[in-house]
């Protein structure tokens, strides 16, 4: 299998990473949306975005992962909410590592100090991911969400990502 080249994403990403994203929210729990966003929704998820990776194999997008803000108030300035999809058929091909890997040190050097995951369980594959990089249980909010017929249980994870500084510097 060839590597995985991670870069920044583009405006014009935003229609492969329309199509990687559609059947999570056709088809799962995965995520909490119920219509997939247009190709200029995403567009300006992509400008919005902390961060916005995009993993390409061969030439081929094949993946994206992305923070954001963990809450609006200004206290929260140094969290975020980090994700990641993958097109259908390619988990636990190193592909989701490899953008977790990058968008977290990318994170941590822009000075961000936790990133949040958010996990709608069972979710083996999404929580394996996230404890095998470093991720660590912050508690499970039961039945919270209603999706496909049923309630869901949404799992939450944290990671450090540099030191408490005594005063953090403001940088958004």
């Amino acid at each position: 299998m060839s590597p995985v080249a991670i870069r920044v994403a583009e405006a014009a990403d935003a229609a492969a990473c329309r199509e990687i994203y559609a059947p999570y929210v056709t088809d799962t729990v995965i995520t909490f949306e119920y219509d997939v966003p247009s190709v200029a929704e995403l567009q300006r998820r992509i400008a919005g975005a902390y961060r916005w990776l995009i993993a390409e194999r061969d030439g081929e997008l094949i993946g994206y992962a992305y923070a954001g803000p963990f809450k609006a108030r200004a206290a929260y300035d140094w969290a975020c909410e980090v994700s990641v999809y993958l097109r259908q058929g390619l988990r636990r091909t190193g592909a989701g590592r490899a953008l977790y890997t990058q968008l977290l040190d990318d994170l941590t050097e822009c000075g961000f100090r936790t990133a949040v995951g958010v996990i709608t369980v069972p979710n083996e594959a999404s929580v394996g991911l996230h404890t095998a990089l470093g991720f660590r249980p912050v508690g499970t909010f039961e039945r919270i969400g209603w999706k496909h017929g049923g309630w869901h249980d949404v799992y939450w994870c944290r990671r450090e990502l540099g030191p408490d500084p005594e005063a953090p510097p403001r940088f958004r």
